[in-house]
């Protein structure tokens, strides 16, 4: 006979001081049992509420009572110093059973549910199913009765067994004292179950069945996926047969199940190669397609034209509803155009838009790519813009062009003429088109490291020489220890293709010259030590670098900088260069005189954008203009002073001047939309035309009593005090706030702070070469391309993060 004794309550006899309330409903089941198992079932409710067998309350029943052929279970319960008591119940009895004890013994009630079929019982003990330790089934077979009573012999101390679903599927062995794991039966695959006190529970295991880790279970199902809940065991079966009730889950702490979608599979492959560059053909690759089989079988492999029609689809998606985003914007946009080489002798025209939304937020977004067969001719730059204008619908929105190296005064005039045709020139084609900050700043400091290459030369050595050997290295850096060198500078040979390692390790070799110094004497291999005037040529090459290196940082950003940020960076270049050239020292004259010739062209190109986007500025205006060309131009200040003060009221004359299309009236508006205006309403529609063909000189005085009060609006604004210089000043928020105090300036600010200064993405700033298109991507179709490329930028980037950062104002003297 099984015994159960340890599963039930620690008491299930209740004693005549705590005699329930329910004696009514006690004696209705007394005379059920009475009428449906007779005088030998009828023991099961005594006198006073007992639970008692037909022998009195502290006799033994074996199996009595019962219909024919039914074969009753001896249950122990017990427990709290109670004698034990059994009850002899058959499978009919259970609900008879179940209304006596009904609020009082829960777990009691749930293990007569739990083994209620005899017949299934004989099956799982026959099978040996029940999951206990060792995978010892805790069946005590003793022969049936003779309704005789027998002493109660005392039960030994059986640790409890286990009760979760998880144990049909492991067993608990003994690893080591104290210690026990749970190994998987199908897998044999092991878990921490107990160490000591301490036990792990059994969240991982369920999580290992119930979700399919499991990779026999996985195969014994048809390679289907399971749900997050556990398997259905043969328990819970026995329980919803007696109960008729949901089957038990348990729930995991994982994510929400989802169904096997080969179609979201496939667009999330797309997604994939997209995002990380990855080749097409790595659908069709070997190794590839065994990773995908046997991590979804059901899956069926893509090939190489499925997957690129799939990522062409991404993009036409994704350029749907950016697309309707430039069609929203109230200003103007503004384009970089930036030219990639390729090993075929192709181009590739990289056009990106810089806009600000209904919502004054910056955005910058790829929007073509265009392959060009001839990049070195005068159409070239034109032809890719016409086609990124027609492709968009943005004829008459552009605003400028940046350029990320120098066009010939053909090709400038070709891309002007071509432009005019369908775009307005503010300030007759001034800010069209503008130069690259970041190619000008890298040109330059080539230049200079061009021009002290013998200097640049013997520090290389001198760096390489540490660098290449262990034990060099570790002989500089005790010399370093025992010198207590300040510097935290580490060395590092550079990248001649990016100049900013080239500055970095021109400053950590001069910080660390004085190890440098001793090398020399305590290292008879080290023979080329710098001498004292080397070193004072590095500190000046540094310093002018350092110009270059900070302006270059701030293009180097996650957020993009509104064009306001670079007036005091360029006019300080500007300056320093100036007075370079004019140094009594040769070195710094000849050093600088190279890099203010190409920096001078740039100045000339951008001074009159940059100076007025930095009058957009509220804590600036015309003072910073003022102040700097003061410091660059000295007596001559004025009159550029005097130039930007009328460019930028020429500039904000032609916006009040652009003519904008008058709110339709509700006639006009219906037929705007489709609608027929009546008879009578259109007879009266073109008497109005008629008359106002006499009302054109009205229209001209509109115009200029609103040119004269707008006009104000710009002298107001420059005439109020500056605002204070504060950390993190949000320039493109503040004419959001003020953009009802001044309606016309906020839309000439709006455009004139998108303009962008830099043509290159944050990782290329400081490129000496132009960008190459890879062999790959040069075999793949231009449109493939174009896709790929414009995808992985939208799916990348939200609205850009408007860089806040102070303006230094440490103006040099």
């Amino acid at each position: 006979m099984m015994d159960l004794g340890r599963h039930w309550p620690s008491k299930v006899v209740w004693t005549r001081p705590h005699r329930p309330k329910h004696n009514k409903k006690i004696s209705m089941d007394r005379k059920l049992i009475w009428e449906v198992f007779g005088s030998d079932g009828a023991g099961l409710m005594g006198e006073g509420g007992r639970f008692h067998g037909g022998g009195g309350p502290r006799s033994a029943s074996g199996s009595g009572g019962g219909k024919e052929g039914s074969r009753g279970w001896g249950l122990a319960a017990g427990g709290g110093g109670e004698t034990r008591e059994r009850v002899g119940l058959g499978m009919e009895a259970i609900e008879v059973f179940r209304l006596g004890v009904m609020g009082h013994s829960t777990f009691f009630v749930a293990s007569l549910k739990v083994f209620a079929s005899d017949y299934k019982m004989a099956t799982l003990a026959e099978n040996n199913e029940f999951p206990i330790e060792n995978n010892e089934l805790a069946l005590a077979e003793t022969p049936e009765p003779e309704n005789n009573i027998e002493e109660e012999t005392p039960q030994p101390n059986k640790r409890r067994k286990k009760k979760s679903v998880v144990w049909e599927h492991f067993t608990i062995e003994n690893v080591g004292a104290g210690c026990r794991r749970a190994c998987c039966k199908q897998c044999k695959q092991s878990f921490a179950y107990s160490t000591g006190s301490k036990v792990a529970g059994t969240s991982h295991l369920k999580r290992h069945i119930a979700k399919g880790s499991c990779p026999v279970v996985l195969r014994n199902q048809g390679n289907t996926l399971m749900a997050p809940h556990s398997a259905p065991s043969k328990m819970n079966e026995i329980w919803n047969d007696v109960n008729n009730t949901p089957k038990r889950r348990y729930r995991t702490t994982g994510s929400p199940y989802v169904g096997f979608d080969p179609d979201r599979c496939r667009h999330e492959i797309a997604r994939m190669i997209i995002m990380h560059d990855y080749p097409l053909h790595m659908v069709e690759h070997p190794g590839f397609v065994a990773f995908v089989q046997n991590l979804q079988p059901r899956f069926d492999m893509v090939s190489f034209s499925t997957v690129q029609g799939d990522c062409v689809a991404t993009y036409l998606r994704e350029k749907q509803g950016l697309q309707k985003l430039i069609e929203g914007i109230p200003g103007r946009i503004c384009l970089t155009l930036d030219l990639w080489n390729s090993s075929q002798t192709t181009g590739y025209m990289f056009l990106t838009g810089h806009f600000i939304d209904t919502d004054w937020k910056l955005h910058r977004k790829i929007l073509n790519v265009v392959m060009e067969p001839y990049p070195d001719s005068d159409s070239a730059f034109g032809h890719a813009v016409s086609a990124c204008l027609s492709d968009w619908s943005m004829e008459g929105k552009l605003f400028s062009l940046t350029i990320n190296q120098p066009l010939s005064e053909a090709g400038i005039g070709n891309l002007r003429s071509l432009l005019s045709l369908k775009n307005s020139l503010m300030l007759n084609g001034q800010l069209l088109v503008g130069s690259c900050l970041a190619r000008t700043l890298s040109s330059i400091a080539v230049e200079a490291l061009k021009t002290a290459h013998e200097t640049v030369r013997k520090i290389r050595d001198s760096v390489k020489y540490v660098k290449t050997s262990e034990s060099h290295e570790d002989k500089f850096n005790e010399l370093k220890q025992r010198l207590q060198v300040p510097s935290m500078k580490t060395l590092a040979l550079d990248d001649q293709t990016r100049w900013n390692t080239s500055y970095e390790m021109l400053v950590s070799a001069s910080e660390l010259k004085e190890v440098f110094s001793c090398l020399d004497a305590s290292d008879s291999g080290y023979i080329e030590a710098p001498s004292a005037e080397i070193w004072k040529q590095v500190e000046i090459l540094c310093t002018y670098l350092k110009l270059l290196f900070d302006s270059a940082t701030i293009l180097t950003g996650s957020s993009i900088s509104t064009t306001n940020v670079f007036f005091h960076e360029v006019w300080k270049i500007q300056l320093e260069l100036a007075r370079g050239v004019q140094s009594d020292d040769p070195f710094i004259s000849n050093l600088t005189k190279p890099m203010q010739e190409k920096f001078d062209k740039y100045w000339k190109d951008c001074c009159l954008v940059l100076a007025i986007a930095v009058v957009m500025d509220p804590r600036f205006k015309m003072k910073l203009v003022e102040f700097s060309f003061t410091k660059i131009y000295g007596d001559d200040a004025s009159n550029y002073v005097r130039l930007v003060d009328e460019g930028i009221h020429e500039l904000f004359h032609e916006y009040l001047t652009v003519s904008l299309p008058l709110p339709l009236t509700p006639t006009y508006m219906e037929e705007a939309n489709g609608g027929t205006p009546k008879h009578e309403e259109a007879q009266a529609r073109t008497l109005l035309s008629h008359d106002e063909l006499g009302l054109t000189d009205f229209d001209m005085y509109i115009m200029e009593t609103t040119s004269h009060q707008s006009r104000s609006e710009l002298d107001q604004y420059l005439e109020e005090s500056l605002l204070p210089r504060v950390h993190e000043f949000d320039v493109l928020g503040w004419w959001k706030l003020n953009k009802n105090k001044y309606p016309t300036l906020s839309k000439m600010a709006r455009d004139i702070l998108t303009i962008p200064v830099c043509t290159l993405g944050p990782d290329s700033v400081f490129d000496t070469m132009r960008k190459e298109m890879d062999s790959y991507r040069c075999s793949l179709r231009p449109e493939t391309v174009e896709a790929l490329i414009c995808a992985k930028d939208w799916l990348k980037s939200e609205p850009v993060e408007v860089s806040n950062a102070l303006v230094k104002m440490e103006f040099p003297i």
